[in-house]
């Protein structure tokens, strides 16, 4: 029977010594573990490989392209750059596939199976034989889904982002997704466009393979990742088609290598003051909201806490420096252009914590200083001449809001930050749909828009329908925006003076629920209050009598999702997918 090299301890033997690599990893349970090893070798073999190569440290690359999801239709090319840098480096790629989620193509909300993928993500590594892996994502859920998942298993792993979509043109105006999407739909329903510009304007939308062009929330967690040390420096902004692209994927098989030697597993680089850096940097590009509910279920899978008061103390002190549209007026392709993230991390570096370990085994401090000097830019602001004075997010509480809300202030009209006014209320989703564009619906543009049960569990999923659409009526009278307030997420490429993740959600019977036509909410961005003008005393009357039944569902996934999910402060997370218990909370300081 053939025994592993004395270099290579059995791992049925119980002895103390290096984990097995390669193929010797993880051996199927048969009983006899020698048996295993030459079981799996005559089947690999019988791919062509011989046993050099199955000696190597083995690199693991997780496949999420799709025909599904265009925005990581570059998935083949980026595999194979992958797979060229692991075999120079000395390892042996091997590629295996995973659930790929797209925003456009998921009902009812890719975020319903954000989780699914991680335990996917999560249990295809620990069941298969591999030193390292490679994440490949890029569309809003697949990047935060990876690193829950790899989070979880905690073996040396790099992610690798798609790379954003280029730029297109209409009537010589330029234009990407999506908040040009959003934008131009608005000047449909308003009337200012027909159907057949719309219909022109939609042809140009989208000119290339990639994630969204705009901070939205791909392009939030490609920067994210960076900053937590996941990718390889200057990872997150290349455009997907471009050969910065494809050199990038290179390096990562190559690194990947490297990690696997030394063993630089993921626990080693997501620790608390990776988390601050992410957070930092979140604030200052004006990420997407959703990035909060992301870095919260990543930090949850490590046993920390978001700590949402210390962000918003620190949204305080950390300016938004980076224009991109919703915020600002440039592109992803701009930014790369810029320098990328290199650029925006010279600027924050006196915010940042310098210490925090990389995947390249250097700290973020090392690699801004081997990124070398800046260059004259336009896109990347100075901390002395931001875009915005505070970081692009801001977390509100209130009596409506008890477990706390979000605002993306930086995206919002400066003349809403401060407003009283009537709620019209939506009872849910279809509810909206039934009424929003009703010509006798009772509204004003001073009027509040309340939309319930699109939390967590009442949608379920938390979709991105906390932009709530102004009413058709006040749309074609000009009206831009309004007061929005509900316990969803909306997409990061929208924008406008709109409350989100109010917690506890409807669906579990936090006060959202209770909230009538009529009554007053005052918001307070400078006082960072959400607040219901009802009494204790009333709210507790009217819970009484209509005492709110949770959602439940028979069998199956949805029956797990609704057993297990999270509030929005938790990260949407299953609760047995996070430590029994947690070490702390993130800004430790």
């Amino acid at each position: 029977m053939p025994t592993p090299p004395k270099d290579k301890p059995d791992p049925s033997s119980g002895n103390a010594g290096p984990e097995p690599a390669g193929m010797r990893k993880g051996l199927t349970s048969y009983g006899d573990q020698g048996f295993s090893l030459f079981l799996r070798k005559a089947f690999i073999k019988g791919a062509g490989y011989t046993d050099a190569a199955l000696d190597r440290p083995v690199v693991a690359i997780a496949d999420t392209g799709s025909d599904y999801n265009p925005c990581h239709g570059n998935t083949p090319q980026l595999i194979e750059a992958v797979k060229r840098g692991v075999m120079l480096a000395g390892g042996l790629p091997m590629r295996f596939p995973t659930i790929s989620i797209h925003e456009s193509f998921a009902a009812p909300t890719s975020m319903y199976l954000r989780n699914l993928m991680s335990m996917d993500t999560e249990e295809m590594i620990r069941a298969q034989p591999m030193n390292a892996v490679v994440l490949i994502g890029g569309c809003d859920k697949t990047v935060p889904a990876q690193l829950m998942g790899a989070a979880s298993a905690n073996i040396p792993a790099i992610q690798l982002v798609t790379g954003s979509m280029l730029t297109g043109s209409h009537r010589g105006e330029r234009v990407g997704a999506c908040t040009d999407c959003r934008r131009y739909w608005g000047k449909f329903r308003a009337g200012e466009i027909d159907a057949e510009e719309v219909a022109d304007v939609n042809d140009q939308l989208v000119a290339s393979v990639g994630t969204c062009s705009v901070m939205g929330t791909a392009s939030t967690m490609a920067c994210i990742a960076e900053a937590l040390g996941m990718t390889m420096p200057g990872g997150a902004s290349p455009p997907a088609v471009t050969a910065d692209r494809i050199r990038i994927a290179e390096q990562t098989g190559a690194q990947a290598v490297q990690m696997a030697r030394e063993r630089l597993t993921i626990d080693k680089i997501l620790t608390p003051a990776a988390f601050e850096n992410a957070m930092r940097v979140l604030l200052a590009i004006g990420g997407s909201t959703n990035g909060i509910v992301h870095l919260a279920a990543i930090a949850g899978r490590m046993g920390l806490e978001i700590d949402m008061q210390a962000l918003d103390r620190m949204g305080r002190e950390t300016p938004v420096l980076l224009d991109l549209k919703p915020s600002g007026r440039h592109y992803m392709e701009d930014f790369h252009k810029a320098g990328g993230m290199a650029t925006l991390l010279r600027e924050l570096k006196p915010l940042l914590r310098l210490e925090a370990l990389t995947v390249t085994g250097r700290t973020l401090g090392e690699e801004i200083e081997r990124a070398g000097p800046g260059f004259e830019q336009d896109v990347v602001r100075s901390v002395a001449h931001p875009i915005y004075p505070e970081g692009g997010i801001a977390v509100l509480r209130g009596n409506l809001a008890p477990g706390g809300a979000i605002i993306k202030q930086s995206a919002a009209d400066a003349g809403l930050m401060e407003h009283e006014g009537r709620a019209v209320v939506f009872e849910n989703m279809e509810d909206l749909v039934g009424r929003i564009d009703d010509e006798d619906l009772d509204v004003t543009a001073q009027d509040v828009l309340v939309l319930k049960n699109i939390g967590p569990k009442g949608a379920p999923g938390m979709p991105e329908a906390g932009y709530i659409p102004i009413p058709r009526k006040l749309a074609r009278a000009g009206v831009k925006d309004m007061v929005r307030i509900s316990d969803g997420r909306m997409s990061g490429t929208a924008f406008g003076t709109i409350v989100l993740h109010v917690t506890p959600e409807s669906a579990i019977g936090g006060p959202l629920a209770y909230v009538r036509n009529g009554d007053r909410i005052r918001l307070s961005v400078k006082h960072r209050e959400i607040a219901l003008q009802v009494s204790a005393a009333e709210l507790a009357q009217r819970a009484s009598d209509r005492p709110v039944v949770e959602p439940s569902a028979d069998r199956g996934y949805r029956k797990l999702f609704l057993r297990s999910v999270l509030q929005a402060d938790r990260g949407v997370d299953f609760d047995f997918l996070q430590p029994p218990q947690m070490r702390g909370k993130t800004p430790q300081r």
